[in-house]
């Protein structure tokens, strides 16, 4: 942490992925960081997206080529670097013998054009072209390549209706986002950065030298930190941080788009995940979710600002709940949603005529309209972001007038120093260490801290070596090291975005698991 008196190179606002990748990359580069975040650390977008390292195989029907070839690259240099958060995973991709084809992308109106008879789903052999680019644009290591599936045959069985009997079957990376934004926070305090949680940028000025930049903590107490140059992270508040608190002079801007996702219970009983497409020309993915659900998501819809918090709309569940229904056997009614949530992307406004068709490529702009330097991000998509830091480094750099080079290409994660295939050897690892816990507490363990599961739980005995218990085998040893290093301030910090414990814990646990955070952070403070 940089003296108190000191000035940062960079002050930092917001602490979604894009922010905290940004500070993990530039304190690793030997830069003074500072990085305040109004709320929880990836409490907007960064916790509401359908948790996919993906290239984008839709995105090759905007001709976004560049972005999705940078996106397959990433895909497997983050698998190696959070194997514990991220992991392989299979889509089947259902076909019909005769589909149409019709939404408003650059693709659909040329073959509006060619064959106007066209509408509805991609033809067949769209899917295939579009399947070839995406084995061949970024490379494949680890990754293996698009093939052939009869749903009629397939060894696990089908959940789709009898009509669905060819489908193509490829790969992509799931990821935990929310954690993911936390332990590029976490890699970033521990290489030097300061992050200040629940701190409020409310303005800020450059003083002919450095900007002064005023934070208001949780407690309401204004604080002055002084910084050579400022990172505008806001995601969704990007233009209000422009406006309202830095008053710079740009013709930036950006378009907010929902997306809504249901979770149900379990669809189906294998680990394949399904991606649909829609008679309107939108797809829709259906994923195996925390071993007891399905996820299905998402939406694209116009979001009116950034201070309305996004919800899952009565009309964009039953959406979702038919769209899917168009392809699995078994109906899913309302009653069997478990959770709703919505992200609200910040999109950068190329002038598209649809939330669907918005650019998801994203466009950095250093600003000096009030003096100092200020490096607005506009866009950006969670499989980009270790690029887009890398880019927004390039620009530090050159306004700076420094030299450093790139280093977190395949530099791991805390708790991902193993191999992509070590999770099972960790599994069992920590479950002769822990025999007391339940074989899920222990895969849930592992998919949340990775190697440092064993630390956490060093010297247990038995459960009574953990403290109180609150259900699902959460213990207060977990929580106490959650509040120490993770920046649990809340029960929804823990249950929500640590984890996702919040959809098997009841009213009455959540209150407990309250209680006893509220009663570690005032004796934390009392002692302080």
């Amino acid at each position: 942490m940089a003296e108190q008196n000191k000035p940062f190179d960079l002050f930092i606002i917001g602490g979604g992925i894009n922010g905290c990748g940004i500070a993990r990359d530039a304190a690793g580069r030997g830069y003074s960081v500072a990085l305040a975040e109004m709320n929880d650390l990836a409490s907007a977008t960064s916790s509401g997206s359908t948790k996919l390292f993906h290239g984008g195989l839709r995105y090759l029907e905007f001709f976004e080529f560049r972005l999705v070839r940078e996106a397959l690259i990433e895909r497997e240099t983050l698998l190696r670097a959070m194997p514990h958060i991220s992991w392989p995973m299979r889509f089947v991709l259902p076909t019909y013998k005769e589909m149409r084809f019709e939404s408003d992308t650059p693709t659909s109106r040329l073959l509006s054009f060619v064959m106007p008879w066209m509408k509805g789903r991609r033809p067949n052999w769209l899917i295939r072209l579009g399947l070839f680019l995406y084995d061949h644009l970024g490379g494949r290591e680890i990754l293996p390549g698009t093939s052939k599936v009869d749903l009629r045959s397939a060894p696990e069985g089908t959940p789709l209706k009898d009509h669905l009997h060819k489908a193509y079957e490829y790969s992509d990376c799931w990821v935990e986002d929310a954690r993911l934004t936390l332990l590029n926070a976490r890699d970033a305090q521990a290489r030097g950065a300061e992050i200040m949680v629940r701190s409020k940028v409310t303005g800020a000025e450059f003083d002919g030298t450095h900007w002064q930049v005023t934070v208001e903590g949780v407690d309401g107490t204004p604080r002055t930190v002084t910084a050579k140059m400022l990172v505008n992270a806001g995601g969704p508040w990007v233009e209000d941080v422009i406006k309202q608190r830095l008053n710079l002079e740009t013709k930036e801007s950006i378009r907010l788009v929902r997306g809504s996702h249901i979770v149900v219970k379990k669809l189906y009983d294998h680990d394949k995940c399904y991606f649909f497409q829609g008679e309107d020309g939108r797809i829709i993915f259906a994923i195996p979710y925390e071993e007891d659900f399905t996820l299905i998501g998402t939406t694209d819809a116009d979001h009116s600002d950034a201070f309305t918090k996004p919800e899952c709309s009565e009309e964009e569940a039953d959406y979702l709940r038919a769209f899917a229904g168009q392809y699995f056997k078994k109906s899913i009614a309302a009653e069997d949603i478990v959770w709703t949530y919505s992200g609200v992307r910040p999109l950068y406004n190329d002038g598209a005529s649809s939330a669907t068709a918005a650019t998801r490529e994203y466009v950095l702009r250093v600003n000096k309209t009030a003096g100092g330097p200020v490096l607005n991000i506009f866009g950006g998509k969670i499989t980009t972001y270790r690029k887009l830091s890398e880019s927004a480094l390039g620009h530090i750099d050159e306004t700076l007038g420094r030299d450093t080079a790139q280093w977190t290409a395949g530099v791991a994660l805390p708790g991902g120093v193993f191999a992509v295939d070590g999770v099972k050897q960790l599994r069992a690892d920590l479950l002769k260490q822990l025999p007391f816990f339940e074989a899920r507490t222990i895969r849930r363990l592992i998919r949340q801290y990775g190697t440092e599961a064993a630390g956490i739980f060093a010297d247990a005995q038995s459960r009574d070596d953990l403290g109180a218990h609150f259900g699902e085998d959460i213990t207060a040893r977990e929580l106490d090291w959650a509040i120490a290093h993770e920046w649990v301030r809340s029960a929804e910090d823990f249950l929500w975005r640590r984890s996702k414990l919040g959809l098997r814990v009841n009213q009455d646990q959540v209150a407990q698991i309250e209680a006893y955070i509220f009663d570690s952070m005032r004796q934390k403070s009392e002692t302080a």
